[in-house]
């Protein structure tokens, strides 16, 4: 029986070998010694091969277990440009390995899996990847069938293509799918097993186009499962879902990894919580490398883990709410409203949106000033601020999607948006969907799944003066001088080439000025030519969000809705927009210099003032001689989202969607300041003890 010494995360961790001290002398089913990672072979890419090729991982090693005494539960923690999801298809077997027998799969080769079934000899099809997030995320609809009008989610009458989730699990997801029935019953019954175990059973015969959030997660889910893989890789299984439906889920992902049919690894972002059923991290840094990995205490109390985390808070990240700012913009905490209340751009009365005999949003009945009311009423003035809560699946999709005309209904409900119906009345005229695209900036999950791909990053945020993602935009002089102040703030999250100009010594001494956790100076390149030769599609996921974030943003429109529109991005970047969303480019993040370090400091020198540095936090500050302002009085704000963190700073005002299906009312509150300089209230929108 082989034994492996814990090893604590003392010298190189990437040259480490974690494991622990229970391993049984099964082989494992991934082992990966001292192996350095490319994407394309060094020898192709010329003697550039550094920058444009660079390594990945460089000196990983790292092995998984096929079984142990104590069962070894993993998690791969990240912000969202450290490459988590690189990592897991290093796992599966992607990328060039060197030296190319570092990285085997001994288990696989092994006469139990023959026995069990010879396809998981292919590690492609023993470690299957479930991701919710970039390319891997989106609907579940199949290839050549993708919709193509946002609508399409909302429409009760079924097409051809509407595959429901059944079909889904079979792979009945093409054009023409085989009729035949399945002949072998084990098949069937694993069907079974994993539609109860996931609680799919309601869901079956439903398209899968009108899946939750959350449904959706367990779909995907119970696809991969069916499979029968040895490992499933669940990248950001928890991003966007309710705490609520993190606990299920989570709970469910630890049924399943104690049983070790399949085993689970999950990537977190470093604001996600983490499971207590977690046993092992892997804590990754940036430029794609491991900065930590082993036993989970060991490696969150690693003195690595905890400079990291403060280097995260000065950037920007005050999710542990001990920093002395009133907020992340530095609003004050109490007495001062965001912006006055004009005329409604919003009416809703008495709205009740239903499919069938199905009720989705508003199932109740309440007394409004004497009058008994059936159904949501809800009224949004120009210059408020809303922040609207719920459990995934309580319609706060479907109420966005009535606002933005996008769900078919919108027509026949009493709704009049900037105090007009969507269809003509008598005495009335009626908004065109026009009209309301030009009036209303939106950034969503949705938006998102059906953004075309294709488009180059600087066509993305001029299509907000489109009538649609691909036709034309009415541009001027000054919107292009407009997107280019947005990319050139915002350069060193969406360029991947972007490389700061070296500070100047005046400019340290004076204090170091941080933009979103990027050191901004004087003086620095200002051209965008490099947003017409990047895709949407090649950017980063979080990169993707931010692009969506500031077409929203860019037209200034007379209404924004946010929904959800900060998931996906780690804590410094999501502050970075929030920043701008309040003060445009007028204030950035401040991290002061505290003493100036000699030419040649010593080693307990530079450590000393390092420390002093980090223990600082930093400070919201005026910038001028610039031409973009936050959001204005004269607009409205409209935020979905199920993070306390990611709520503005300016949000004064909450409605809280219930359950659908329970009968409760939704309820609506105010807040005096800022959401997160009032202890308790976060719980209170959401009915939760504190």
């Amino acid at each position: 029986m082989r034994k492996y010494a814990s090893v604590l995360p003392r010298v190189n961790p990437q040259r480490l070998r974690f494991t622990s001290h229970d391993s049984l002398a099964t082989d494992p089913i991934v082992t990966i010694n001292n192996a350095t990672f490319y994407r394309q072979h060094p020898t192709a890419t010329g003697p550039d091969h550094a920058r444009t090729n660079p390594p990945i991982f460089p000196n990983l090693t790292f092995e998984l277990p096929s079984s142990s005494r104590i069962k070894q539960h993993w998690c791969v923690i990240g912000s969202s440009s450290t490459g988590k999801t690189t990592f897991f298809e290093i796992l599966r077997g992607q990328h060039l390995c060197f030296p190319p027998t570092a990285r085997s799969y001994p288990h696989l080769s092994s006469p139990d899996i023959e026995r069990k079934d010879h396809r998981l000899r292919s590690s492609f099809r023993a470690i299957q990847y479930v991701g919710f997030a970039g390319k891997h995320g989106g609907g579940l609809r199949g290839g050549n069938t993708a919709g193509s009008y946002l609508s399409a989610r909302y429409e009760s009458r079924r097409e051809a293509t509407d595959f429901t989730v059944l079909d889904y699990l079979k792979g009945n997801i093409e054009l023409n799918p085989s009729s035949e029935a399945s002949t072998n019953p084990d098949e069937d019954v694993n069907l079974h097993k994993v539609v109860h175990d996931l609680n799919l059973e309601g869901l079956v015969d439903m398209p899968v186009a009108n899946l939750s959030n959350g449904q959706t997660r367990r779909a995907k889910i119970a696809k991969a499962l069916l499979d029968k893989p040895e490992v499933l890789l669940l990248d950001e299984p928890f991003m966007g879902l309710d705490p609520p439906t993190i606990k299920a889920i989570s709970l469910l992902l630890h049924r399943l990894a104690e049983a070790q049919e399949p085993r689970i690894l999950l990537s977190l972002r470093p604001q996600d919580p983490l499971p207590t059923w977690i046993t092992h991290v892997v804590c990754l840094g940036p430029e794609l490398r491991v900065a930590h990995q082993g036993v989970k205490l060991e490696v969150l109390s690693a003195k690595g883990v905890e400079t990291a985390a403060r280097n995260d808070i000065n950037a920007g990240n005050l999710g542990a709410g001990k920093l002395p700012l009133s907020s992340r913009e530095g609003l004050p905490r109490r007495g001062e409203s965001a912006g006055s209340e004009g005329e409604p751009i919003v009416e809703m009365r008495d709205i009740r949106v239903s499919y069938g005999n199905k009720v989705v949003l508003g199932n109740w009945q309440e007394t409004i000033d004497g009058e008994q009311r059936q159904g949501f009423s809800w009224t949004v003035r120009r210059g408020q601020r809303w922040v609207v809560c719920g459990l995934n699946g309580s319609g706060k999709t479907t109420l966005l999607s009535l606002i933005c005309s996008d769900h078919p209904q919108s027509y026949s409900l009493p709704i009049r948006l900037f105090s007009h119906p969507r269809l003509p009345q008598p005495g009335t005229p009626g908004i065109s969907i026009f009209d309301l695209q030009s009036r209303i900036g939106h950034s969503s999950p949705e938006t998102h799944n059906f953004f075309p791909k294709h488009l180059s990053l600087r066509r993305c945020i001029e299509s907000a003066w489109s009538d649609t993602f691909l036709s034309p935009p009415s541009l001027t002089y000054e919107r292009d001088v407009r997107v280019d102040t947005y990319l050139k703030w915002f350069e060193p999250e969406l360029n991947p080439a972007y490389t700061p100009t070296p500070p100047s010594s005046r400019r340290v001494q004076a204090g170091s000025v941080y933009n979103g956790g990027q050191l901004l100076y004087l003086g620095r390149n200002t051209a965008t030519d490099w947003a017409e030769n990047i895709r949407f599609a090649d950017l980063p996921f979080s990169a993707q969000r931010v692009a969506l974030f500031l077409r929203a943003l860019v037209k200034t429109p007379d209404l924004v809705v946010l929904d959800e529109a900060f998931s996906g991005m780690d804590a410094a970047l999501r502050n970075k927009c929030l920043l701008f969303l309040t003060w445009g480019t007028t204030k950035v993040f401040a991290k002061p210099v505290q003493k100036r370090i000699s030419r040649q400091p010593t080693t307990t020198t530079r450590q000393s003032w390092r420390r002093r540095v980090l223990d600082t936090p930093p400070e919201v500050l005026d910038l001028e001689g610039v031409r973009v302002e936050g959001l204005s009085r004269e607009q409205a704000l409209i935020v979905v989202s199920h993070v306390k963190e990611e709520v503005p700073g300016l949000v004064r005002d909450w409605v809280y969607l219930p359950e659908a299906g329970t009968g409760e009312k939704a309820r609506f509150g105010h807040l005096e300041g800022p959401l997160e300089g009032v202890r308790g209230v976060w719980e209170e929108i959401w009915g939760i003890a504190e």
